[in-house]
């Protein structure tokens, strides 16, 4: 991106960093699942070192929607995370998943909103077809994530794919 560029539709609660407002929410912004990784890629090129990029991620996390009660059950819990993750999953027109989620882990509800960012309001057919781990091997979390959040990234994925799988026509 060049110097001094600002896309505006980036915002981290009203204030600028680096000259560049950065996307502060879980839902999509762009019309494709590879466009929003473009973005997600060009937030984390603005911020420089992992630190930030943490920060960013947990800063995504706060703007997380908190579940109900019910919706924190043992049937939307994702098997395979260290941290406790709830991943609620509804077809908005029989072919559009939406997804709502949490974790009782700061930077584990970042990850949960970063993963909502990429695959809410997707079709199950987007959804199969995305390349997760290619996604964030992009984003340089391959290598910054620990074994045990990569782990708990990839069974995100997984029940969001099995959740897509099942209302695949």
């Amino acid at each position: 991106m060049p110097s001094g560029w600002s896309r505006p539709k980036w915002t981290l609660n009203g204030e600028r960093q680096s000259g560049v407002k950065l996307l502060s929410t879980a839902e999509p912004m762009s019309a494709t699942m590879n466009d929003e990784l473009d973005d997600l890629e060009a937030e984390f090129e603005m911020l420089g070192d992992w630190e930030e990029r943490y920060r960013h991620v947990i800063d995504l996390g706060r703007d997380l929607a908190p579940l109900s009660d019910t919706e924190r059950s043992d049937q939307n819990k994702v098997r395979g995370c260290a941290s406790q993750v709830w991943l609620v999953t509804e077809t908005t027109d029989g072919t559009h998943l939406t997804f709502r989620g949490d974790s009782d882990a700061h930077i584990v509800r970042g990850l949960v909103a970063l993963v909502l960012r990429l695959y809410s309001s997707r079709t199950a057919q987007d959804i199969l077809a995305f390349d997760a781990q290619k996604a964030f091997d992009r984003l340089g979390l391959s290598g910054a994530l620990s074994s045990q959040r990569s782990n708990g990234l990839r069974s995100m994925v997984e029940r969001i794919r099995r959740d897509a799988s099942a209302v695949r026509p």
